[in-house]
């Protein structure tokens, strides 16, 4: 017996981010991850800064393989190959830090809480996850002040998904 999906691959039509995707990603999403970037088409962004994509690319990277360690918190993520979370993370922090706008173009407008309403995220898993997220920067060869804007960030988003009490 396969387990259903509860994050199906859909597009809602919503008046501010005409579609909105949820869900899987597509192979041609995924395959975007991969794509070379001139960083001098975004010169003066923290995206430029640090290193662009590869830096990017490696932050999902680690903060995937310590979240696929933790098997109570992995249990979190309905996919059962975390690759397609890792490059929705990916391109999604490109295009906060001013690189290229990938996420937004197929997948809608970022929209955090609403994308992370279906889990339970109290301060227990918001913690967790921070965790994580800040094993992994620390595991990055960052200047200590990228590091600390990227836990800033992090930080600051963390506490804004919280959707349960506890």
């Amino acid at each position: 017996m396969t387990e259903a999906n509860p994050l199906s691959h859909r597009v809602v039509n919503d008046p501010l981010s005409n579609p909105v995707v949820t869900g899987p990603s597509t192979t041609e999403f995924l395959e975007l991850a991969s794509a070379e970037v001139d960083l001098s088409d975004f010169s003066g962004t923290l995206y430029a800064e640090v290193g662009g994509r590869p830096v990017f690319a490696e932050l999902a990277r680690l903060f995937y393989a310590s979240v696929a360690q933790d098997e109570e918190f992995r249990s979190m993520y309905p996919e059962q190959d975390l690759y397609p979370a890792r490059i929705r993370l990916q391109l999604f922090l490109e295009q906060y830090w001013g690189g290229p706008s990938t996420y937004s173009q197929h997948r809608g407008h970022p929209r955090l809480r609403m994308r992370h309403m279906p889990f339970h995220v109290d301060a227990h898993n918001r913690d967790v996850w921070l965790g994580h997220m800040n094993k992994a920067i620390g595991q990055m060869d960052l200047s200590p002040l990228h590091a600390e804007t990227l836990r800033d960030y992090f930080d600051r988003a963390a506490h804004s998904l919280v959707n349960r009490p506890g």
